[in-house]
């Protein structure tokens, strides 16, 4: 029964309040978009206004480009004072911050950090500021909750289950906490929205995956959910995996008002979960039919009512959504996650499709032509160039520092939400490879490769590796100088590959040991494989003056090229 879990008027507050601070952010976006040139104007010259008098800024010129007369003036004297940066440029700004110093990237110092896996084995830090968190953040998902409620009236009318990171995993140096932007929203998230969360925030301090997924569903399940959030459709799998395994151990759970005591959870944690559990024999007793009236358990069963589910779908997480088809019921809308990374949280989906607008009015923008990626001197285009069909490479400025910051993805104009262009996400690109958002990168496996090679001393002649988004893990293949090497013994050394990858990429590590990217397989290639892979593609029509092969690739059309080198068993 609908708002039976929080009840009724609390569902229509919930309804009331998030319409009343949504249509808000709505109306300045709308207000953005009549004219997206003035937009970014304005958002460039806040951010550099802000910024001037930091170290960044006077080094920088911030002043100077200040004195542009015109908007045109302005995006061309930015582009000459500030390089295109990636993480290792800021890096020694962001380390300044850290160790306790004020105005390095903008003024004062960062709320929290938000740590990601970088090009290197050490980790990113993206520092978020108060600005970025409250205004930027905050406004957003205000925004974000209320196109939820306006796709369906009934989001909110049930529990939400949401999916977020840890908000709180340690310290900087200079004190200032890092984790999980998304998990500090969630304990920040005002209460009468909190109220209809079905698992507290200490929930994600379960650092076991298989309890901490146990205690997310059996505590969702006892509820009517109406709403389900996460970034990544491979959760969901994964959380239907786990449903399958344990659902007999919910619905005893659920009977007696316990938490399985063999499970690997805080004592911290069960504390925090006592206030909700209580015995609930009349919803197991529900859930005990339901199994009984299904051969195979779905979400659709268990939470018929279920209004909203949101994650990704662009990318190569559309393998993921082809498993979930069938498994929400007729009704449910399922609007795209939208295009969000730790750096910048670029937009919003405000249809029911997979198009996120671009808020010009929150962050600067600039694009790349997806032709131009390899010249050394590319044409940089403001955000009103783009043109629909059209795939670019984003660099953005943010309120938290990061300036022509190149977001190394692939993105599609789809279209226009008044003139901001609507985009969806491609893939990474530049050597980044990224399945369940591990974004494992090319040096990075060499780096991997190179150091399981050092601790056995076996030698490759030449390796590669392969993601398969199908199977939702990555394919290596080594042509080893001795000859000798068997199955057994490649399969070993690409264990000790794999354990090297996690130690220098922390989301690497994190999807694997969550099971959303799954074991290395091992294949070992013919004598000269390379070369004869070579030469099939230069008699294909390749260059071989140009021709060029990165050792980490999400290519389909290479990876059966591979397969057909592989040595017989």
């Amino acid at each position: 029964m609908k708002g039976e879990t929080i009840g009724w008027w609390k569902w229509k507050k919930i309804n009331f309040l998030m319409g009343c601070v949504g249509k808000i952010q709505r109306w300045k976006l709308k207000k953005a978009s009549k004219d997206v040139k003035k937009t970014q104007e304005k958002t460039l010259r806040d951010i550099l206004e802000s910024a001037k008098d930091t170290v960044y800024g006077k080094e920088h010129n911030f002043s100077k480009v200040l004195e542009a007369k015109s908007a045109d003036e302005l995006f061309r004297l930015y582009k000459e004072n500030v390089q295109v940066n990636d993480y290792e440029d800021l890096r020694p700004y962001i380390n300044r911050h850290m160790h306790g110093e004020s105005d390095i990237l903008f003024p004062g110092k960062p709320k929290m950090y938000a740590t990601t896996s970088g090009t290197t084995s050490e980790p990113k830090w993206i520092p978020i500021t108060y600005k970025y968190f409250k205004d930027i953040y905050g406004n957003m998902n205000r925004l974000w909750l209320y196109n939820f409620i306006d796709a369906n009236p009934d989001t909110f009318a049930g529990g939400v289950v949401s999916i977020v990171g840890k908000a709180i995993e340690g310290a900087a140096p200079d004190g200032t906490v890092y984790g999980s932007v998304s998990g500090v929203s969630f304990t920040n998230c005002p209460p009468f929205v909190q109220v209809a969360y079905t698992a507290p925030p200490a929930v994600f301090e379960i650092s076991d995956y298989r309890a901490r997924y146990y205690t997310i569903m059996r505590l969702g399940i006892e509820h009517n959910s109406t709403l389900l959030i996460t970034a990544n459709p491979s959760t969901i799998v994964e959380m239907q995996n786990n449903v399958n395994e344990y659902f007999d151990e919910y619905v005893k759970d659920i009977e007696n008002g316990t938490l399985k005591e063999d499970l690997d959870i805080p004592a911290s944690v069960r504390e925090a979960l006592k206030s909700r559990l209580h015995p609930n024999p009349k919803r197991a007793a529900e859930l005990r039919k339901i199994k009984a009236e299904h051969d195979v358990l779905l979400p659709k069963h268990y939470w018929p009512d279920m209004a909203c589910v949101t994650c990704w779908h662009c990318g190569n997480t559309k393998v993921y959504l082809d498993k979930l088809k069938d498994s929400f019921p007729e009704g449910c809308v399922q609007p795209e996650f939208g295009y969000f990374a730790s750096e910048c949280r670029a937009g919003l989906v405000m249809n029911v499709k997979d198009d996120t607008t671009l808020f010009a009015h929150m962050h600067y923008f600039e694009f790349t032509k997806e032709e131009d990626l390899d010249n050394e001197h590319p044409e940089y285009l403001t955000i009103d160039q783009l043109e629909k069909g059209k795939r670019y490479c984003m660099y953005v400025t943010t309120w938290s520092g990061l300036y022509r910051y190149n977001m190394n993805d692939l993105v599609e104009v789809t279209g226009f939400n008044g003139t901001i262009p609507t985009i969806q996400f491609i893939q990474k690109v530049n050597g980044i490879i990224t399945l369940t958002g591990e974004k494992l990168h090319e040096r990075q496996f060499i780096q991997a490769v190179h150091e399981a090679e050092e601790g056995t001393g076996i030698k490759t002649k030449f390796f590669i590796g392969f993601a398969d988004a199908e199977r939702s893990g990555y394919d290596f293949y080594f042509e080893f100088v001795d000859r000798s090497i068997d199955q057994l013994k490649a399969e070993e050394f690409t264990k000790v590959v794999d354990s090297h990858l996690k130690k220098i990429n922390c989301e690497y590590e994190a999807k694997r040991d969550s099971f959303r990217v799954k074991d290395p397989q091992t294949f070992r290639l013919i004598d000269n494989a390379f070369e004869t892979f070579k030469q099939q593609c230069i008699s294909e029509g390749a260059r071989d003056g140009q021709f060029k092969l990165m050792l980490l690739l999400n290519d389909p059309k290479r990876h059966e090229k591979f397969k057909k080198l592989v040595i017989a068993e």
